[in-house]
């Protein structure tokens, strides 16, 4: 592992302690100030609007300007918007943070593209499955840690701890080495993206498949507490499971060719709906979350394959791209999620799972074929 990928990989580590401490019980500390179910899908909602306003500009600074000032900007920002939900004395307040929170999620694509430049002799899936495994090995304990935290002080208390970690984790992208910036004609990057009808064909797979996989998870957390009598710390206890099935399915799914990987993690998922759903009693609803870590395995072998349809000076802005379609299913699907649950909390499980087909129908007619001696440059 190269130097860099070793720094973004411990800050990475640190950063998802500190989200972790909070992000599972954030629509319980909604509801606890006032909001509706579908006024939580609405913010989670607006969550991903803010995410998806900023990812192609933030893609194209970054192969303009290089894809350290993004990253350094993206952590401080987080870092200011965590201090900003610990102080919030109401729901406005605090979703006013939580979306300035969610508009730092213009980082995915500058860090994407820095991890695969940063790969070494790693392929861009191992790279990237395992940067996102290191995230997701910090959230293992920060759940348990949080629920914690709640049940004996305060659920405020665990974005002010959190914001503390972010300080660190921030401390350390400072210390990255800047990666040139890859010259390229001017004007090509966008016209050929544009004309790149095997790229365009994946953005469709691309939105299908988060908008399946995202449907029931951001109003699960209150299902489990509401409908199925969960405490705070049981929900810190599936939350840390959660993380830990990210880690493992990150791990295992990326040692696979990326198409594989990327079909196997929407199985996967679906399974885990299913035993969240249908399952009665915690290591049930353990293993759903443990398998809901398809879900972010999924979300890192989506940019390996793009890699493959793309020139490397395109890397940005074609993450970037990719990104912008991720966040508009993540936009819809808390949408419906919220309406559904108001309705029948149970069927944004049965919705999801129904369309799981759809997923995995678009996957194997439009997903790149990446042949078997393909190497990478």
């Amino acid at each position: 592992m190269t130097r860099s990928l070793s720094l973004v990989g411990l800050s990475l580590l640190i950063w998802g302690a500190g989200e972790g401490l909070f992000l599972y019980f954030v629509p319980i500390y909604m509801e606890d100030m006032g909001a509706s179910p579908f006024w939580i899908g609405s913010i989670f909602g607006g969550f991903a609007l803010m995410m998806m306003l900023a990812h192609i500009p933030a893609g194209y600074l970054a192969d303009r300007i290089g894809r350290r000032p993004l990253l350094t900007s993206a952590w401080l920002a987080g870092t200011f918007a965590a201090f900003g939900m610990a102080l919030a004395p109401s729901l406005g307040w605090f979703a006013a943070a939580y979306l300035a929170y969610g508009l730092t999620g213009f980082v995915s694509s500058p860090l994407f593209s820095y991890v695969t430049a940063a790969r070494g002799k790693l392929t861009s899936g191992r790279a990237m499955t395992l940067a996102s495994a290191l995230f997701n090995l910090g959230m293992v304990l920060g759940p348990i840690s949080g629920g914690w935290i709640a049940e004996h002080y305060s659920l405020r208390a665990t974005f002010f701890v959190a914001g503390g970690l972010f300080v660190l984790s921030t401390g350390l992208v400072f210390f990255l080495r800047s990666q040139p910036v890859e010259p390229i004609e001017e004007g090509s990057r966008k016209r050929d993206l544009l004309g790149n009808s095997r790229f365009l064909a994946f953005l469709g797979v691309i939105f299908v498949v988060n908008f399946v996989q995202y449907l029931p998870q951001p109003l699960t957390p209150n299902f489990l507490q509401n409908e199925r009598g969960l405490s705070l710390g049981q929900m810190g206890l599936m939350g840390s499971i959660g993380s830990l099935g990210n880690v493992a399915l990150n791990l295992t799914l990326g040692q696979l060719r990326a198409g594989t990987g990327y079909l196997l993690s929407q199985v996967i998922v679906g399974l885990g709906v299913a035993a969240l759903w249908r399952g009665t009693g915690l290591p049930w609803y353990g293993l759903g979350y443990f398998l809901l870590g398809g879900y972010r395995a999924a979300r890192a072998l989506t940019f390996a394959q793009v890699r493959w349809l793309i020139r490397g000076a395109q890397m940005g802005l074609a993450y970037g791209i990719v990104e912008t379609f991720s966040a508009l299913a993540i936009i819809l699907a808390p949408l419906l999620a919220g309406w559904l649950y108001e309705r029948d909390p149970g069927s944004i499980y049965a919705v999801s799972l129904a369309l799981t087909g759809a997923g995995l129908a678009a996957s194997l007619l439009f997903a790149p074929r990446i042949p078997q001696g393909y190497v990478e440059t």
